[in-house]
Formats: C-alpha cells, structure tokens, sequence
C-alpha cells in the first residue's frame, strides 16, 4: 500500500512539474505566420522545441529544437541546435541543420529584452546554400503564464545551384505565449 501512494505521489509531482515546462506560442507578422510549443524552454536544463512557420509568399519551415539552458543571474542563455525541413513556394524542398541560441535579459520584473539567431552553411543542408533565422524584441509578462512579445524577425534561405534564393520572415511581429 505504501509503495502504491508513493509511486502515485511521485508520479504526480512528475506531471505537476513537466506541466509547468510547457509552453505555446503564436507570432503574427505582416506577412507570415509562426506557431511553436515548447519543453523546458523557460528552465535551466535540456529543452526540446517544435516550429512551424508559414510565410504568405515563400513557403513554410517546420522544425525541431534541442538546447541547453543556462541561468547566469537574471541572464538566460540558451545555446541549441534545429533540425527543419524547408518547403519553399519557387524552389525544391531541402533540409537543414542550425546552429546558434538565444538570450533572455529581465529589465524589471514584468519586462525584458530578448534576442536569438541562428546559423547554418551549405554544409549543414541539403538543396540550399545557407539558412539565416534571427529575432530580437521586447516581452511584457503581466502574469507567470503569459507572456506577449513585440518583435522583429528574419529568417532566409540562399538557394543552391542558382535556384532562388526566399525571405520567409522581415519584419516585426506581435506575439503571445501561455506557459502550463
């Protein structure tokens, strides 16, 4: 009887905890649209991400995330990894493997600044030279389970062999996130 209840208390404080770490968001900009969940992306420790972005004019990208995040202080940096698969409206699909990460920087309780960029050359992909994905912004957080973000966001493909090159995101977006 007592391994039942402990067993069920465990599991329990598993789900409470793994219920806070997730996280989904929506980005609106003029001209694309970009939906994400989250694991563990707002806590110290491994965190696992998903994407999906769809441009108006150039086609969509759908990722996946593996980082790493670190708390120095307030400062949150979050070094990582995407896998995405690119469908481009004008050219061949292609796949692609980035590099780069993110920082958090808290300017009051309620306010911060954010930026995140990443990276990856011909070598890393398959049909398109480079892939460039970059944002950078301001977020309100009134309450621990929201948070709404104002920001610029760029994300671009050169295309290989002379095939055209597309600018998925540029320009500035609202957005919204709720954490459980």
């Amino acid at each position: 009887m007592k391994k039942i209840i402990l067993g069920s208390g465990v599991a329990m404080l598993m789900l409470a905890g793994s219920a806070q770490a997730i996280e989904g968001s929506v980005q609106v900009g003029e001209r694309f649209t970009n939906m994400s969940v989250g694991l563990g992306t707002t806590t110290p420790g491994l965190s696992l991400s998903g994407n999906w972005l769809r441009s108006d004019h150039d086609g969509n990208v759908s990722g996946l995330g593996l980082g790493y995040n670190i708390g120095i202080g307030s400062i949150f940096l979050s070094p990582g990894v995407k896998a995405m698969y690119i469908s481009p409206k004008d050219t061949k699909d292609g796949y692609s493997v980035a590099v780069g990460g993110g920082v958090q920087v808290p300017v009051t309780n309620m306010l911060g600044v954010y930026g995140e960029y990443y990276y990856s050359p011909e070598s890393f992909s398959s049909r398109i030279d480079r892939y460039q994905e970059a944002s950078a912004g301001v977020s309100f957080s009134p309450i621990t389970l929201l948070d709404v973000r104002v920001g610029y966001k760029y994300l671009a493909m050169d295309g290989k062999n002379g095939r055209k090159d597309n600018v998925l995101a540029n320009g500035p977006y609202m957005g919204a996130s709720l954490r459980f």
